[in-house]
């Protein structure tokens, strides 16, 4: 049986659906290209190849009986090092974890498996997923598959480079700050974050259990949008998880939709050719969709300072006993971090989180104003140098750093879906990614903007396409 390379997620079940290729095969070309992408990537902290290829051939063993399957019956898929499955290392790209076995499955990673998904690995993030940079002091850095030299963003950092270098479809990531939307715009592909409750927390390291969301990175809209629609739902093992109609499905006809032109803190500092691609952007919108408006926002920097005081007080709180009894076990930019957020005092910390509901009515009420959705850039510029971000190596660290996220941890304190993807290409061919921010719930119209985009802009992938290589050796 010949590998016809599927390019979707639909495309690779429907292959296996009507036997022109088989989920083992599929999972050995996967695992395949992890192996062979390792020295370019290190996207990976472990390949799970022995457990891979039984799941593989157990899923085909269940389509040779006629049995019920999936919507992802076999398809190969990685995901990021914080999702427990049972009997598996969970190491949240850490020491102190490393050794961790799970003693039972995540909700996210028990609805793939019903789905029919094959894991093929543990995928390299930052350690306990705190760095917008994705640097890793214990696994090194996973590398950006367009321009090694460059960050891949963080701390999904190994989905952003998995997905975007070609050797799986799709993974899950997780955002609290940024940490799905960063590596989405850095590498090149599509990244949701959605809706503060929208997807379980049971089984997955927690880091700021107010603003942590579970999410996908894919190559397309129409790929992140399906795993998005497998995972949510409520989940009594997650009171968080909030009980709520599942995502709708994606809309065609868009002429009715109104887009707000986000302006403000989003129009300063940004590269010139960011601001480009963002008001190109806007043109195309308004050719698509029935308005497009310019709306000037609020005070969004103090929403990005609410948003760390809260997302680090609570990591403190996480990590207070780790920090007393294995302080040297943690790399030494994480140990500084933490060491500062348990000097966060109690007052500003339940100050902050008082504040979340009632910036978040002003920010439906003025910012959005009459629009369903929002547009923003990602990032007030091109994926940084590694050499500007590594500890110590340049005077303007710190700066690059918080500027990083500065456009995405106000929406992540709102607790607002947003749907982040390419919209054009540097001189140098680095990808400028926007977000598409809609109100709660609303991941649909986010998604269904993302999508008319993606399929009016048409970009090419960033990446070299390593899949029908390394499939066919």
């Amino acid at each position: 049986m010949s590998l016809d390379n599927p390019t979707s997620l639909k495309e690779a079940a429907t292959a296996i659906q009507e036997r022109r290729i088989s989920a083992l095969e599929l999972s050995k070309a996967a695992i395949e290209r992890a192996k062979s992408s390792h020295s370019r990537l290190n996207a990976f902290i472990e390949i799970e190849e022995e457990a891979a290829l039984q799941a593989a051939r157990q899923a085909d063993e269940t389509l040779a009986r006629g049995a019920a399957t999936g919507l992802l019956h076999g398809v190969p898929l990685a995901h990021k090092d914080m999702y427990d499955r049972k009997g598996f290392v969970t190491g949240c790209g850490s020491k102190i974890r490393a050794s961790h076995v799970a003693t039972e499955t995540s909700t996210v990673m028990q609805r793939l498996e019903e789905a029919g998904a094959v894991s093929i690995g543990r995928l390299n993030m930052s350690e306990f997923a705190m760095g917008p940079t994705g640097h890793n002091f214990h696994h090194g850095r996973a590398l950006n598959p367009i321009d090694p030299a460059r960050i891949t963003g963080g701390s999904s950092s190994g989905s952003g480079s998995a997905v975007g270098g070609g050797v799986v479809l799709a993974a899950l990531g997780s955002d609290t700050g940024g940490s799905i939307r960063l590596p989405a715009a850095c590498c090149g592909v599509v990244g949701i974050k959605p809706t503060q409750g929208r997807v379980s927390r049971h089984g997955v390291m927690p880091l700021s259990f107010s603003q942590d969301c579970v999410g996908p990175l894919a190559r397309s809209v129409d790929d992140a949008y399906l795993l998005l629609q497998i995972i949510a739902g409520a989940d009594g093992r997650d009171t968080t998880c909030v009980d709520t109609p599942p995502p709708a499905a994606l809309h065609d006809d868009l002429r009715s939709l109104r887009v707000g032109i986000l302006g403000g803190l989003f129009e300063t500092g940004l590269d010139e050719v960011v601001g480009a691609a963002v008001e190109n952007t806007s043109d195309v919108l308004a050719k698509e969709v029935g308005l497009v408006a310019r709306t000037k926002g609020i005070d969004m920097p103090s929403v990005a300072e609410l948003a760390n005081v809260v997302a680090m007080a609570e990591a403190g709180t996480v990590h207070f006993d780790w920090m007393r009894e294995r302080p040297e076990d943690y790399g030494p930019q994480i140990r500084m971090r933490l060491s500062q957020s348990l000097a966060i005092p109690a007052p500003i910390y339940l100050r902050a989180l008082q504040m979340r509901a009632v910036m978040l009515e002003r920010y439906l009420n003025e910012a959005f104003g009459d629009a369903d959705v929002l547009i923003a850039p990602a990032m007030p510029f091109l994926p940084p140098l590694s050499s500007d971000v590594d500890i110590g190596a340049s005077p303007k660290m710190n700066g690059v750093v918080s500027a990083m996220t500065s456009f995405t941890r106000p929406f992540s304190f709102l607790g607002l879906p947003v749907v982040t993807l390419p919209v054009a290409a540097s001189p140098e061919g680095l990808p400028i990614a926007i977000q598409v921010i809609a109100r709660p719930w609303r991941e649909d119209l986010a998604a269904s903007v993302a999508r008319r985009l993606e399929q009016v802009l048409a970009l090419p992938a960033f990446a070299p396409d390593i899949h029908s290589r390394s499939a066919a050796a």
